[in-house]
């Protein structure tokens, strides 16, 4: 059936208490992402590793992204039990966080990556699809339950480089374990979503992903979650070299991360006034600008700060419209496989493949080739959604083969 504008549709009831317990899932979450990504590169170069080992190990959770989602959203919406699957997910993933903790070496810490990284990776597609489900008819009110992912992560980032400063950074897996086994205790608390509108219909991947529009936007996610790969592999590194400390480095990620917030809060009134498109771009212009900043003028703070404000156009922005775009794309029971399609190729192949080059490109060139790679592949990554998302607007957003009488449309103002 048609899926509703935002901002036209009545709202959804939805039972007490379900917003805090959705919103604490996204507060643990990434506040374990606030110990992984500012934090464990640098635990890992106190360890001794290389700068390519580096940059292998931290691939590792992104090309876990590649296979796993796929699995956990297969299951899912296989046995219409996605409660059940991310308790499970949870639970293994709370084993793989505590046999990292104990790894030493490079292929015990692979080994534990692996087994973290397994399960952890299939958990946020799927409670992606669990919220917006929640939703119901206000889907563009995601941004709202997602902000407080950004006020863990940076409540973390910012304990963490207190925490972890000097040899005290050697804690980084223990203060990980601890937060996985936190958002395991909120996911079971939890209730199963109800079902969605189309969900007994006979909905069909293939049609879904063979509209234009649909693999021009993954393309985009690949190529932005590429871009990132710096960011997430060595900023932390980059920010020590440059002589800042570790305190400052963590308050530099949640600077970034608190831009973001603000983002999430507007996110519902942009979308209704420019658009899906517009904003896609204009976050891409943003990100391709941040990283030209980064590898420039990052010695400079102000230059600094502003390049980190923009993150809050460059993940914050980029990552609402998208999320709501592919929750549009792929309607009914395809919603968990959609979200993890969008998990699996941006943050599993975009990801893996920007750890994998930027741990080359920064032994080869350093910070300066590394960073502005990164902002090509974001300035490529806009003019791909520029022209591939020009049959959207207006277009029909459930997929082609659907069974059933109701095409459905989403045309935005």
């Amino acid at each position: 059936m048609p899926l509703p504008e935002a901002g036209n549709a009545p709202a959804q009831e939805v039972p007490a208490g379900l917003y805090p317990r959705l919103s604490a899932f996204y507060l643990c979450y990434f506040g374990a992402i606030g110990v992984i990504v500012p934090y464990f590169a640098f635990y890992l170069q106190h360890q001794g590793f290389s700068a390519v080992a580096i940059g292998q190990l931290m691939a590792i959770p992104m090309a876990m992204r590649i296979l796993a989602p796929g699995f956990w959203g297969w299951a899912a919406d296989r046995s219409g039990r996605r409660d059940l699957t991310l308790r499970v997910g949870a639970l293994l993933a709370t084993g793989g966080a505590a046999l990292l903790w104990g790894a030493s070496g490079f292929l015990a810490t692979a080994i534990g990556l692996a087994a973290f990284a397994l399960p952890w990776t299939g958990l946020l597609p799927q409670f992606e699809a669990t919220t917006l489900n929640h939703l119901g008819t206000r889907p563009h009110r995601y941004g709202l339950v997602r902000l407080w992912g950004s006020v863990g992560f940076i409540v973390a980032v910012i304990l963490g480089g207190l925490v972890f400063a000097g040899a005290r950074v050697g804690l980084v897996p223990l203060g990980l374990l601890l937060i996985v086994a936190a958002t395991m205790i909120t996911i079971w608390l939890v209730p199963p979503a109800p079902a969605t509108a189309g969900a007994s219909s006979s909905f069909r991947l293939g049609p879904a992903l063979r509209r234009p529009w649909v693999l021009a936007l993954l393309v985009v996610c690949a190529l932005q979650q590429a871009a990132f790969g710096p960011y997430y592999v060595f900023f932390t590194i980059y920010l020590d070299r440059l002589g800042y400390s570790t305190a400052v480095a963590g308050l530099f990620w949640a600077w970034g991360v608190a831009a973001e917030v603000l983002v999430f809060l507007a996110t519902p009134w942009l979308i209704e006034r420019f658009g899906s498109r517009p904003l896609l771009v204009f976050a891409l212009a943003a990100s391709s600008l941040r990283w030209l900043l980064t590898a420039w003028g990052a010695a400079w703070l102000p230059v600094l700060v502003f390049a980190q404000t923009l993150h809050m156009a460059a993940f914050g922005l980029f990552h609402a419209v998208a999320v709501l775009l592919i929750h549009r794309a792929f309607p009914g029971r395809l919603q968990g496989r959609g979200q993890a399609l969008y998990s699996a190729v941006g943050f599993g192949v975009g990801g893996a493949l920007g750890s994998l080059a930027s741990g080359y490109a920064w032994s080869a060139g350093g910070p300066a080739l590394t960073w502005t790679g990164a902002a090509a592949l974001a300035g490529i990554a806009a003019l791909v959604a520029w022209r591939g998302l020009a049959g959207y607007e207006g277009a029909a957003a459930a997929p082609a083969g659907a069974t059933g009488s109701d095409d459905g449309h989403t045309g935005e103002r």
